[in-house]
């Protein structure tokens, strides 16, 4: 069972976040400090970390750079209510792996973390190709096949198209797409990525079959 670590001082957002995760399949430590979170971020063998930036003992990042500089390379997600551009940057280059702006969905931050979850364990062997049900993408060469036929997109479609099969069977949401594929911060007033989704969609489902990518309500998308 996949053991997540949340370092949150908020009980409100405890009550929300370590029920949901739980529920999923997760063994969920919690604490409400960065001393506490430090020591067990330390000690315990996470598969990711949940932390709040703005810790009342400490900032989340000094969390993330002891881990780092010890060599624990446990994926960790951040949580602000003040993200910035500067911010994520920062973030970023602190050594977490993804950052998530108040106020989010639980379903987002489930997502997020099951994503990170999913990236730890994945093999680290260079992959050439991607296979997803009826669709290769050749990574070398830049060719799609789709139940047999070359089939050609757009160049952003195709970075939609790769970055969904990299996380096949993973429900992402709108945001998450539009960070790996576009990056910058994602504008919920757009619909840039429902946009090419869809011509995604159109261009590898089969006539009279259930589509490929699926719409998950409330959600985002999901394939495979």
């Amino acid at each position: 069972m996949p053991r997540i670590l949340t370092i949150e001082p908020d009980a409100i957002t405890e009550r929300s976040v370590v029920p949901r995760l739980a529920a999923t399949g997760f063994e969920v430590d919690v604490a409400r400090s960065g001393r506490e979170g430090m020591a067990l971020a330390m000690a315990g063998d996470y598969d990711a970390v949940a932390l709040e930036r703005r810790l009342p003992d400490l900032d989340g990042l000094t969390i993330v750079t002891t881990m780092r500089g010890v060599g624990i390379e446990t994926p960790v997600i951040v949580m602000s209510s003040t993200a910035g551009v500067e911010e994520r940057i920062e973030g970023l280059r602190a050594g977490c792996d993804d950052y998530l702006t108040r106020p989010f969905s639980i379903d987002e931050m489930q997502a997020r973390v099951e994503a990170l979850v999913r990236r730890r364990v994945r093999p680290t062997s260079l992959q050439t190709q991607l296979r997803v049900g009826p669709l290769e993408l050749d990574l070398v060469k830049r060719r799609l096949t789709c139940r047999g036929k070359p089939l050609t997109l757009r160049p952003t479609e195709m970075r939609v198209l790769e970055f969904m099969m990299r996380h096949a069977g993973e429900v992402l949401t709108r945001t998450m797409i539009f960070e790996g594929v576009w990056g910058g911060r994602f504008d919920p007033g757009t619909n840039l990525v429902d946009v090419h989704v869809g011509r995604v969609r159109h261009r590898v489902d089969a006539p009279g079959e259930p589509s490929l990518i699926r719409t998950i309500r409330g959600s985002g998308y999901l394939l495979g």
